[in-house]
C-alpha cells in the first residue's frame, strides 16, 4: 500500500495506465500536425484526433462534431459563458449561476459584470441544490443564459439537472453544464438531459492534464459562441491553435473506458465511501454536508467538530492526502465559500474535509484511512480540550 493514501480524487486523478499507452505513440513515431493535410503524418494525426472525438461524444451522448478540444474544463467554461455573451448580446444581457459553482464559472461572471452582464447569483438549500421554483422566478426578457454545475467539486451534490434544462427549454434560454466531476463518473447524456453547452476535463476521468472538451449544441437549438482564441481556425473557428493529439489521444481513450466500466466503478465506489463515510461518523459531532440523496458516489464532505481542517490535514500528511475543498481555492485560509453557501459557520466549515474515493482506491486503504482519520482527531481534539 502506498502512503500517503490517496483521497483527493475531485482535485485530479492518476493517468489509467491504458491511457498512457494509447498516448505514447503520438510522442514520437506518430508526431504529425493534425492540421498538415499534405502527407501521412498529419492525417494519422487528425484520424486520432476525430477517433477521440467519437470517443468522448459517445460518453455524454453526443454527435462527434459537437465536440471542441480546449485546453481543460476552465477554458471550456471560459469559451461558453464568454461566447455566449458576445454572441447573444443583442438578446440580452442576462446571466443565472449558483453561489456554489465552481471558481472558473464565478469568476468568469465577474469578469463578465465589468463588460456590462448583469448576473444572478443563486443561493443553495441547505442540502447544497438550488430551488428551480427561485430559479424559474429570476428569469427576466433579457436572460441569455443560464449556468449550473451537474455535480458540486466539494461536496458531491448533484443538482436538479433535468428541471434546470426544462426552465431553460421553456424560457428560451441557454443551459451550459459544467459537468467536470460528474462525466465518467454517472451518465450524464447530454440529449436526455437537455443540455446545450457541457464542459469536461481529462484529468477528473484518469486522462492527463491540460486537455478538456466543451460540448456545443449544433440544432434544437443550435448554440453559437463568440471565439475567444484567434488564429488558424482549429476546432471549427471556435479554438485556433496546434491541437495537443497526445493529450486529446488520451482523452478519448479515459472517455472509452469510462463508457465501458463507469457504472460497475460506480457502484464499488459508492460501497467503499459509505463504509468509509459510516466508520467516521462514529465519532461524536462529526456531519455530513450536503445532500446524501443527491451526490457523487464516491464523495464525502465532513465536519469534524474541535479540530481544524488545516490541523487535520497537516497531522496526515503522511498517511492520508486529502484536502479542505478545492484545489483552486486550497491555498486561502479563509472557509470555503461553498459549504457557507449551504449555511455552515465559518467554525464548522473550518474543520471540514473532502474526500474523493477513486478507480484504483481499495478497501485495504479506505481501512487505513478511517483508523488513521480517527486518531488524529481524537488527538487534536484531546490536545484542544473540547471534547
Amino acid at each position: 500500500m502506498r502512503l500517503p493514501v490517496y483521497l483527493d480524487n475531485n482535485s485530479t486523478t492518476p493517468v489509467d495506465e491504458r491511457v498512457l499507452h494509447s498516448m505514447l505513440p503520438f510522442f514520437t513515431h506518430n508526431f504529425g500536425n493534425a492540421a498538415s493535410k499534405t502527407h501521412a503524418y498529419g492525417w494519422i494525426a487528425e484520424e486520432a484526433v476525430e477517433h477521440a472525438r467519437e470517443q468522448v461524444a459517445k460518453l455524454i451522448n453526443a454527435h462527434p462534431k459537437e465536440i471542441v478540444f480546449t485546453s481543460g474544463a476552465t477554458e471550456s467554461i471560459n469559451l461558453a459563458l464568454k461566447g455566449v455573451y458576445e454572441s447573444y448580446g443583442s438578446k440580452g444581457n442576462h446571466i443565472i449561476t449558483c453561489a456554489t459553482e465552481h471558481k472558473a464559472v464565478l469568476d468568469t461572471c465577474k469578469h463578465l459584470e465589468k463588460s456590462g452582464a448583469d448576473v444572478t447569483y443563486l443561493p443553495v438549500k441547505s442540502d447544497g441544490r438550488i430551488d428551480v421554483n427561485v430559479l424559474e422566478k429570476s428569469i427576466k426578457p433579457t436572460t441569455i443564459l443560464i449556468a449550473m454545475m451537474y455535480a458540486n467539486n466539494e461536496t458531491g451534490v448533484i443538482q436538479p439537472v433535468k428541471d434546470i434544462a426544462a426552465i431553460a427549454r421553456q424560457h428560451g434560454v441557454i443551459f451550459f453544464c459544467d459537468a467536470a466531476q460528474a462525466v465518467g463518473k454517472i451518465s450524464v447524456d447530454v440529449m436526455k438531459d437537455d443540455i446545450a453547452l457541457l464542459s469536461l476535463s481529462a484529468h477528473k476521468i484518469y486522462g492527463p492534464k491540460g486537455v478538456g472538451a466543451l460540448y456545443v449544441r449544433r440544432k434544437d437549438p443550435r448554440v453559437k459562441l463568440t471565439a475567444q482564441m484567434d488564429g488558424g481556425g482549429h476546432e471549427n473557428n471556435l479554438r485556433s491553435g496546434t491541437l495537443n493529439v497526445p493529450a486529446i489521444v488520451g482523452l478519448g481513450k479515459a472517455c472509452e473506458i469510462c463508457s465501458n466500466e463507469m457504472n460497475d466503478e460506480a457502484e464499488r465506489l459508492n460501497v467503499l465511501r459509505n463504509k468509509f463515510e459510516t466508520a467516521l461518523l462514529e465519532l461524536n459531532d462529526v456531519y455530513v454536508n450536503g445532500s446524501r440523496e443527491f451526490r457523487l458516489p464516491h464523495v464525502t464532505n465532513l465536519s469534524f467538530k474541535g479540530t481544524t481542517a488545516n490541523r487535520l490535514i497537516m497531522s496526515m500528511n503522511k498517511t492520508a492526502a486529502t484536502s479542505s475543498g478545492s484545489a483552486c481555492t486550497s491555498a486561502l485560509v479563509e472557509p470555503s465559500y461553498v459549504l457557507k453557501a449551504l449555511g455552515l459557520t465559518d467554525e464548522l466549515a473550518n474543520t471540514s474535509l473532502r474526500f474523493g474515493l477513486g478507480r484504483f482506491t481499495t478497501e485495504e486503504e479506505i481501512d487505513f484511512a478511517v483508523m488513521e482519520i480517527k486518531s488524529s482527531v481524537q488527538k487534536l481534539r484531546a490536545e484542544s480540550n473540547v471534547f
